[in-house]
């Protein structure tokens, strides 16, 4: 049997995965949705309504269920990166190839929040046998932040009013983007 060289990752393939299943929720719900040209730092999906003048972006962020956080990575840039138009589309995929994924569509002014206060927050605490915690670039978006004492504002359910939220990224009849 010849060698098969791999060209793609399978990473690389469930990201494309995610991004083309969120371009069919949008397309199925009459919005237009196309993938953003390659390069573009912020956005994997461009979308409008159906007469071009009113747009958002979308960054799509995918996992496997997979490690015991059920959380998605993501970087320190990650927190300042806001826009009243730009929203993250958080996709975890079963391991069941079947089954549909969980979809949380969480605007970007939430997701800088949650990220920068919850790594602020990992870093004024100890590690496991009392060192300080050294800053990286690495951050983690959780479903669940109560290991960090943070079960007030992000705990178990925190991110279920962002679930199918599909109608964020439509827009309203005054000219802005629903929420």
């Amino acid at each position: 049997m010849p060698n098969i060289v791999r060209l793609m990752s399978p990473s690389s393939l469930l990201g494309a995965a995610g991004e083309h299943y969120v371009m069919s929720q949008l397309l199925r719900r009459g919005l237009i949705a196309a993938l953003a040209p390659v390069g573009v730092p912020t956005a994997d999906i461009v979308v409008t309504d159906d007469i071009g003048d009113r747009a958002c972006a979308v960054q799509v962020k995918t996992r496997r269920q997979l490690g015991s956080d059920g959380g998605w990575h993501m970087k320190a840039k990650h927190e300042c990166i806001r826009g009243a138009s730009l929203f993250y589309v958080f996709l975890s995929f079963p391991n069941d190839v079947g089954a549909l994924p969980d979809a949380f569509v969480v605007p970007s002014t939430v997701v800088a929040d949650v990220l920068r206060i919850s790594h602020q927050t990992w870093l004024a605490r100890p590690g496991r046998k009392g060192q300080p915690h050294k800053d990286g670039e690495m951050r983690r978006f959780l479903p669940d932040y109560s290991h960090l004492d943070l079960a007030d504002t992000y705990g178990p359910a925190w991110l279920e009013p962002y679930r199918d939220a599909w109608n964020q990224l439509r827009a309203d009849a005054s000219g802005g983007l629903s929420t």
